[in-house]
């Protein structure tokens, strides 16, 4: 086999390339795979005719002086294997075939194309016409193939040695039901962190150093959610208007870590450095969760780019639509072929890759509806959750559901099987409603205080299954969901048409910043609100990163292309009180396990107490007519401390306080009468939203009164 003569000189090299060695290889594993002595290379591509292993070198990696037919063909894999290939080697594909967009092909040889199951990818896209398949112009113009090269433009796969020394890093396995959730941006988190130097901002690097290793175990978390870290793409009409992809939700790299997160250095430092910030969270105690978008790529649609998928094998990576248009569930223009083995397969080698290679600890998958589409439907017993349940690596990871996808019949909350949670929308939207007045029903509210077993516990599984959160990344933040009636996206460029516009906000008499004090107290006490409500209810709290200090994006909830001071924590105004009052809300849940069971409640009562009640203000248990009075906007719960159902984990009894919880949304402040005995003789209050911090308030007989202000949380322990 020869190697194509460089179309531009050669750098002195340690062997003679034109001399370079070129064995058959193995069809598996595919992608680059360093074995200590050379590189396999494989390729899977069902419809091709041809592929070419490219190899480049040169100050920005676009010296392309090589090219090798691949000759060898296995069940449908290309591969090849280079004795002299190292680690740091770029490369690329460029893949012969029909181009054919009515029957589904769109192979064309003169576009360079990224490994799909790279290590790693060196840079950015840099956009120019070259990278789109067809020649841009008129309608129908992606009938017609496109010549010009585009490997000026792609960035170059690296070839990756994954030696690391992991030490004694182990899986934490935490249970979830002691699992507290930290969704966060990487960038977004350590971009202006005071105690971070310049060259760590914004990096793997920067997540992995003391000071913010100190700053969330300090604050209690005990897993971080981050934000998309597989290689992305910032699509060319954001790049066009000066804007970018921040989120990362535009995945072309489903193995390798963002480059940009990197702090810099050697070709393909980025997995390294990803894999010191895992081990040094989990010397923190902290569990690392990967945001993942499996369901879609960054080519877009029929009139996207050609930058791997497409060009690779269109038909077999792609639901498409009479051949030449793609099935859109997500939004972004097409959605991945989770019937076709090979596609499956990609995801399955992608994720055991996380847990394997980079000891991840689990996965929250993004539009996770989509993977379940056999054809049309949503099938909660397709494909992709037989595989991973009967995975020995993937069933024994933290696995949590985005259930909703844009297609028909796409909102699936409470439709996963066992061994998944979900991200529970209906638990956001009912804390919302309550907390700012709307009229709802109570038994909504209390359902979902209780760990939504309307939704679970049908399906064999447990309260840990529901991932209760009132904010999140898409949206507004927590400071702004109670300064903000409406979005104010103007800066996406868009007219403030894009975002949600239904939020279930409420500015609390003021749109935006004001000097009003009475506002801004207000604010500050349903901020209160919504993170008690939060850490006291059952199920899996998931807090947004930055609501703990007050973080606003000045009421954009839709900032996914804002890379900039909108975005990034900003530290310097972090306001204290508040993340004071998260971290000791934090402490009560963890020292308490009252307020994360294991298991349902059951209705059962030890000598005559039960293990919940729900009251009304004046005492008595809630009636059927109460629970559907949509205007009340009050009510207690008693929780009985000594009813816990569960065993330790050494099998012990598990006995906890009991608690008697009031809720008051009403504009005006209320009474409400404690419980006497047998469920309580004296009470105390812990916590009181009406104040700036939790503290012990005075000590109330049974069939006392105590006073809750309007529009605010009480929690009192049973001392007696």
């Amino acid at each position: 086999m020869a190697v194509r003569a460089p179309r531009r000189p050669r750098k002195r090299q340690a062997f003679d390339r034109s001399r370079m060695r070129i064995w058959p290889g193995q069809s598996y594993p595919l992608g680059a795979t360093w074995d200590g002595a050379g590189v396999n290379f494989a390729l899977f591509s069902e419809s091709a005719t041809g592929v070419e292993l490219c190899l480049f070198d040169g100050p920005n990696g676009n010296n392309e002086w090589a090219r090798i037919p691949l000759e060898e063909r296995t069940d449908q894999v290309w591969h090849c294997y280079l004795p002299e290939a190292r680690p740091g080697w770029r490369y690329g594909f460029r893949v012969d075939g029909p181009y054919d967009p009515g029957a589904g092909h769109r192979f064309n040889r003169a576009k360079l194309l990224f490994d799909p199951y790279a290590k790693a990818i060196d840079r950015a896209v840099r956009w120019d016409d070259a990278l789109f398949g067809y020649r841009i112009g008129s309608e129908g113009a992606d009938l017609e193939p496109d010549d010009r090269d585009s490997a000026p433009f792609l960035p170059k796969s690296v070839v990756v040695d994954p030696a690391f020394s992991w030490g004694d890093d182990r899986p934490l396995r935490r249970p979830l039901h002691e699992t507290v959730i930290y969704e966060m941006h990487v960038k977004g988190f350590t971009m202006r962190h005071p105690e971070l130097p310049d060259s760590l901002r914004g990096t793997y690097a920067g997540l992995a150093s003391p000071p913010a290793l100190d700053y969330l175990r300090t604050l209690g978390v005990t897993a971080i959610e981050l934000m998309p870290c597989h290689q992305f793409v910032a699509d060319r009409v954001l790049v066009d208007r000066g804007l970018t992809n921040y989120w990362g939700y535009n995945s072309i790299g489903f193995f390798a870590p963002e480059a940009k997160y990197s702090s810099g250095g050697t070709l393909g430092q980025q997995v390294s450095e990803f894999k010191t910030m895992v081990r040094s969270l989990h010397q923190a105690g902290i569990e690392v969760i990967l945001d993942v978008v499996y369901n879609h790529t960054a080519e877009g649609n029929h009139l996207g780019p050609t930058l791997c998928f497409r060009g690779i094998d269109n038909a077999a990576y792609y639901r498409l639509v009479d051949g030449r248009y793609y099935m859109d569930y997500t939004g972004c223009g097409n959605t991945l072929n989770m019937t076709h083995p090979r596609t499956l397969q990609l995801i399955m080698d992608s994720l055991r890759y996380w847990v394997l290679e980079m000891h991840v600890d689990g996965f929250r998958f993004d539009l996770a509806a989509s993977l379940a589409r056999e054809l049309h439907d949503v099938d909660r017993l397709g494909a992709f959750f037989d595989i991973i349940h009967q995975d020995p690596v993937l069933s024994q990871v933290k696995l949590i559901a985005e259930p909703w996808d844009l297609g028909e019949g796409g909102y699936q909350v409470g439709n996963f099987p066992p061994l998944w949670s979900e991200w529970n929308g209906k638990y956001r939207d009912s804390v919302r409603d309550y907390w700012r007045g709307a009229d709802a029903t109570l038994a909504e509210f209390a359902n979902r205080l209780t760990g939504s077993s309307d939704l679970y516990q049908t399906s064999a599984r447990t309260p840990s299954a529901s991932i209760n959160f009132v904010t999140a990344h898409d949206g507004f933040t927590l400071r702004d969901l109670v300064s903000y009636n409406d979005k104010h996206n103007e800066e996406n460029g868009e007219e403030n048409r894009d975002g949600e516009s239904n939020n279930r906000s409420w500015n609390c008499g003021a749109e935006g910043p004001t000097d009003d004090q009475g506002v801004n107290a207000l604010r500050a006490r349903q901020m209160r609100n919504f993170l008690a409500t939060l850490f006291l209810s059952q199920g899996v709290p998931m807090l947004l990163g930055g609501d703990e200090i007050g973080r606003t994006q000045q009421g954009n909830n839709n900032a996914y292309c804002q890379d900039g001071e909108i975005s990034w924590y900003d530290w310097e105004s972090a306001d204290v009180g508040l993340h004071e009052y998260t971290r000791e809300l934090i402490d009560l849940r963890r020292n308490h396990p009252v307020f994360r069971r294991r298991r349902w409640f059951q209705g059962r009562a030890i000598r005559g107490v039960p293990e919940l009640e729900w009251l009304k203000p004046d005492g008595t248990e809630m009636s059927e007519e109460d629970w559907n009075n949509g205007f009340a906007k009050s009510l207690a719960v008693f929780l009985n401390g000594e009813t816990i159902a569960s065993p330790g984990p050494h099998g012990e009894r598990v006995v906890d306080a009991s608690f008697y919880i009031a809720f008051n949304a009403h504009y005006e402040p209320l009474e409400f009468v404690l419980p006497g005995p047998p469920l309580g003789e004296r009470w105390q209050v812990v916590l009181d939203t009406a104040k700036p911090l939790p503290e012990d308030g005075p000590v109330v007989p049974g069939g006392g009164k105590v006073a809750i202000a309007d529009r605010t949380l009480a929690l009192l322990r049973r001392i007696a």
